[in-house]
């Protein structure tokens, strides 16, 4: 195994918790990243394999796990392994020496360079006919995360994904916050990738469910059987039953690449006037990725954008920022109707308030919501749904009162023990958590016998700046300690029940929703009153 210097390093000398990046002589433009975890030296890739951040300036913990401070991903610190969403890669890892005064790694040069590898699916699917069969129903982040950690956990039975999409899974958060419209480039794996893994993707929809029988009808007429069912669809999004919604052309929603190719193209050569419903998360990143060559109204029914997740601070602040990029807002407001277009009468041109304000609209865009995507359940009679169409499971994901069938997702409803949860059944709509889910059950599949692990969940959105989130209100919060200023785009906020912290979101301040997620999943974290006398959560203990 070839050896490669580390530049300018003469010994091993860093403490437990400490990491620092290198330059690897010989190599062309490589560097690794050297870490102290629990007292073991190793050297990994530098970068995440999601989206490339400098893992150097993520945060390490004392059970040695690196997690990324854009997004969450995590990786174990001695082996590089993915431990949670959202990477799919791991970090190759690499034998460190010290001789002559100097620090070295072994390994193969192109792997020095990349510093990631794929995780190992191939693994021919047995076709003997007692083998365990895992069908998933659903073709995105939980559906991924399910079917890699199923195969990486060597797990050796068929595998089926049967999913409407009409693409292979891609990374979906793209789609509000850079209007992705390239499945190519979307994409998160390509369809050979599958193939290695005997991994079968069938193009159909799921009609109902045998669970008696342990089968799974299509609109094809096709019926496929299963041992294990991962049930992954994901959410359906919200239409206003209003007048001239359901009529009018170029009205949309978001939340399939079908459906940023349909507003892309109804923008066109920009200059159009914009109308988005709703201030979530969605509508707020919209209305950034299109403020600059477009006018673009936002429609919410609260004070300020994002009043329930973030509160009414933060939202009047994230809005001073869009509103400096053009973007016009509508708050306390409720939509009457929309009008058609005088030029063309088949297509919106006016969306009216019930205050009677008209605002001219080319497109209008809908962001109020999802609902859980279960209506093939809706008639089932041996499966309940949640009075929000959910299905609710344990903390392993299993859907309650059936056997071998999971939910992961914007459909799954669980038991929440993060802090202030006291395992409060919630449902979470982030990819982060959705990909988690999946990579839970497949866990549990193959071994149902290991213990429960908890993920905080993580979420990120693109507004004026990058917003981090982290942990979950389930049982609502009753203050908030507020460091820095929103509308400057630089701040932390403490969302408080009582004296714990149950959520925690950022701008500007990176990796500090990531040290809180590491606090918050190690029962470390500071309480209310420590951060209302100044404390900086990146100083809070956490050695590795």
């Amino acid at each position: 195994m070839a050896e490669y210097k580390l530049k300018g390093l003469a010994s091993l000398s860093l403490q437990p918790g400490e990491k620092k990046e290198f330059e690897v002589e010989g190599v062309d433009e490589a560097k690794v990243l050297l870490l102290n975890a629990g007292g073991q030296i190793q050297a990994l890739g530098p970068k995440c394999t999601h989206y490339g951040a400098p893992l150097v300036n993520g945060v390490l913990t004392k059970s040695g796990r690196l997690i990324c401070p854009w997004h969450g991903a995590c990786f174990n610190a001695r082996t590089g392994d993915v431990e949670d969403a959202p990477a799919l890669d791991a970090l190759v890892a690499f034998k460190v020496l010290e001789k002559d005064g100097a620090v070295y790694v072994q390994g193969d040069a192109a792997a020095i360079k990349s510093g990631r590898r794929n995780p190992n699916v191939r693994c021919p699917a047995s076709a003997t006919a007692d083998a365990e069969k895992v069908v998933v129903v659903g073709g995105g982040g939980g559906a991924i995360g399910a079917v890699e950690a199923l195969r990486e956990r060597r797990f050796s039975g068929p595998i089926s994904v049967i999913t409407r999409e009409g693409y292979l899974p891609i990374d979906r958060p793209k789609l509000s916050k850079a209007l992705l419209t390239d499945a190519s480039k979307a994409q998160l794996r390509d369809a050979e990738f599958f193939k290695s893994g005997s991994i079968d993707f069938v193009e159909d929809e799921v009609t109902d469910v045998d669970f008696s029988n342990k089968l799974v009808m299509t609109s094809s007429g096709a019926k496929h059987a299963y041992s294990k069912l991962i049930l992954a669809t994901g959410g359906t999004p919200r239409t206003l039953p209003l007048q001239g919604f359901k009529v009018l052309e170029n009205i949309f929603v978001l939340r399939s690449l079908h459906d940023t190719q349909k507003i892309v193209a109804a923008i066109g050569p920009k200059g159009k006037k914009i109308v988005i419903v709703g201030s979530s998360f969605i509508g707020m990143e919209l209305a950034n990725a299109t403020a600059a060559d477009n006018t673009v109204s936002v429609i919410g029914m609260e004070s300020t954008p994002l009043e329930r997740v973030l509160g009414k601070e933060v939202g009047a602040g994230l809005q001073t920022g869009l509103e400096a990029k053009g973007v016009k807002f509508y708050m306390s407001a409720a939509v009457d109707k929309a009008e058609p277009s005088e030029s063309d009468p088949s297509q919106v041109g006016a969306v009216y308030l019930k205050d009677g304000t008209k605002l001219e609209a080319d497109l209008v865009v809908l962001g109020v919501g999802v609902a859980p995507a279960t209506e093939f359940l809706k008639d089932n009679k041996v499966v309940r749904l949640e009075g929000d169409g959910s299905l609710k499971t344990d903390e392993n994901f299993l859907v309650s009162g059936l056997k071998d069938v999971y939910a992961v997702g914007d459909i799954a409803t669980y038991p929440y023990h993060g802090p202030g949860g006291d395992g409060k059944p919630t449902r979470i709509e982030h990819w982060d958590v959705a990909q988690n889910q999946g990579r839970a059950a497949a866990r549990h599949i193959v071994n149902p016998a290991a213990p429960t692990e908890f993920f905080t969940p993580v979420f990120w959105s693109a507004l004026t700046g990058q917003l981090r989130y982290c942990g979950n209100s389930v049982n609502g919060w009753d203050d908030v300690v507020l460091q820095g200023n929103p509308a400057e785009g630089k701040f932390v906020a403490y969302y408080c029940k009582g004296e714990t912290i149950v959520a925690v979101a950022s701008m500007g301040k990176d990796p500090a929703v990531m040290k809180a997620s590491a606090l918050m999943k190690e029962g470390a974290m500071p309480t209310k009153t420590q951060f209302q006398q100044g404390l900086d959560i990146l100083t809070a203990s956490l050695v590795a």
